[in-house]
């Protein structure tokens, strides 16, 4: 029996628990906005619909909005994708593992790589408990891993380890070794990336295209805002260019901090870039083109590269098998897989190693921490403290509202955020694989796209034309009411 966690407008959280053609509310506890406030003893999902889709549209149009996604996402996708247990299972293992052949292994992608580096083994799996520890995320991962190698490198390369001159003594062999075995690391790292898009590219057609279908519907329930409203911000901690693709095939335009064409290069000035048109007959007055929405990728992207001077982004297709042939062209003579931007990078001093997570970090406070924001997190497992503290900090401020929509509890991270952050009346959270599975989720909960003028003053006529007569009123009166007014 699976256990999903519904939190919406003032009620407290109720567990649901499905069971074959509903769900069963636990504990006795009743969903206010249903009949009577009495729960009934089989919810459907259209019943849910009939309270979370008109509340999740009503925080759609605050006055900024935001999309933080996770590695949830793709996921969801690649599980619509599969066609068969088998290519479910496979596909499965691909994104744990990064291996489309070990479909019985447990291990994960993100968990610590293999160390083949014998002289500071033991050292480096320490220091990453402990930065596990440190930031309260349970196990640690390969983003722990690399980042103590990273420090370790630096730290051997100020003692000298790192020359080559001279007899090679047993220090600078284990700089060596330990130097390759890093490089190995973000290899098969982003290797495992790239098996995420290709699963989905090379999947059954029909299922393709059905999978690519609800990613579209997905992202333009978010983008689909006028352009009198402020610009979507949609950001990601995934490395894998599956929104990129959503995008395109959606026709959304993505505004980055990215500038050129053959190799784009990353600019730190923060230019308020946007899209406008001109009206046909209108000289002067441009307005700003509906369907575009600001898209900042806060780890880094498996088609980022650290060139020395600059960070371009390279023309790796989607769902490439090996990354390193699209290394080998004029201006990359010197790059391998370690200057691949995946945070954390494997820079060699403080300043670039903070380059340029620093202002993509920055965009996300400036979007976040303001009045009448609200964020929406997908498939986010509440892992990393540097974006849990800038969602607290959002919070602080009384009109803002965070809504967590997640496959299941993160290891029971969501909910102990949501009870650390205080803030209950500004949460929503729909949790577990019966609410936010993608395609139940944008069958049923998710706003319909519509950004159709057209449709909205037809739907305000027939408010006006159609909706009860207060009683008193005069024929005439009576008569422009029905016609939807004189002006009309």
């Amino acid at each position: 029996m699976a256990e999903n966690i519904l939190k919406i407008r003032d009620d407290e959280c109720v567990v649901l628990n499905s069971s074959g053609d509903g769900f069963e509310i636990r504990e006795g506890k009743s969903l206010s906005w249903l009949a009577s406030g009495k729960s009934p003893s089989k919810i459907v999902l259209s019943s849910l619909r009939s309270g979370i889709e008109p509340w999740l549209t009503s925080l759609f149009q605050s006055e900024h909005l935001s999309l933080l996604v996770g590695t949830g996402l793709s996921y969801s996708l690649s599980k619509v994708a599969t066609t068969s247990d088998t290519d479910t299972k496979a596909t499965t293992t691909i994104i744990e593992t990064g291996e489309p052949t070990s479909t019985d292994s447990k291990k994960t992608s993100m968990d610590i790589p293999a160390l083949t580096s014998e002289k500071y083994r033991e050292n480096i799996l320490s220091s990453v408990k402990d930065i596990a520890e440190k930031g309260r995320r349970g196990n640690a991962n390969i983003e722990d891993t690399i980042r103590v190698i990273n420090e370790l490198l630096r730290g051997l390369e100020i003692l000298g380890h790192s020359k080559t001159e001279g007899e090679p003594t047993p220090e600078r062999v284990a700089y060596t070794e330990l130097k390759n075995n890093l490089e190995q690391i973000i290899f098969d790292f982003t290797t495992s990336i790239s098996y995420i898009e290709r699963s989905i590219a090379t999947a059954e057609p029909s299922k393709r295209e059905e999978a690519f279908s609800y990613l579209v519907n997905f992202l333009m329930s978010f983008a689909s805002r006028s352009g009198t409203r402020d610009r979507l911000n949609i950001f990601t901690t995934n490395y894998d260019r599956v929104i990129e693709a959503g995008a395109e095939l959606a026709g959304l335009h993505l505004l980055d901090r990215f500038t050129g064409t053959l190799a784009p290069i990353f600019r730190s000035s923060r230019l308020d870039v946007d899209m406008h048109y001109n009206p046909p007959g209108i000289r002067g007055e441009p307005r700003y083109l509906e369907g575009v929405a600001r898209f900042t990728k806060l780890h880094g992207s498996i088609d980022w590269i650290d060139t020395g001077a600059d960070i371009r982004r390279t023309g790796l297709p989607f769902g490439s098998a090996d990354i390193r042939s699209f290394l080998n062209a004029p201006g990359l003579c010197d790059v391998d897989s370690r200057k691949v931007m995946i945070y954390p990078n494997s820079a060699k001093d403080r300043e670039t190693a903070e380059y340029p997570y620093v202002e993509l970090f920055r965009d996300f406070a400036a979007a976040l921490c303001r009045p009448n924001s609200t964020i929406v997190t997908y498939g986010y497992g509440f892992g990393d403290e540097h974006i849990n503290r800038v969602i607290k900090d959002m919070l602080t401020i009384p009109s803002t509202h965070l809504v967590v929509i997640s496959y299941n509890d993160a290891g029971g991270r969501i909910l102990k955020k949501y009870e650390e952050m205080g803030r209950h009346s500004q949460i929503t959270l729909i949790i577990g694989e019966d609410l936010a599975e993608l395609k139940t989720l944008v069958d049923y909960f998710m706003p319909k796209p519509s950004i159709d003028k057209a449709s909205i003053r037809m739907s305000e006529l027939l408010k006006q034309r159609y909706s009860s007569i207060p009683k008193g009123e005069s024929p005439e009166e009576n008569f422009l009411a029905t016609m939807g007014g004189a002006e009309t």
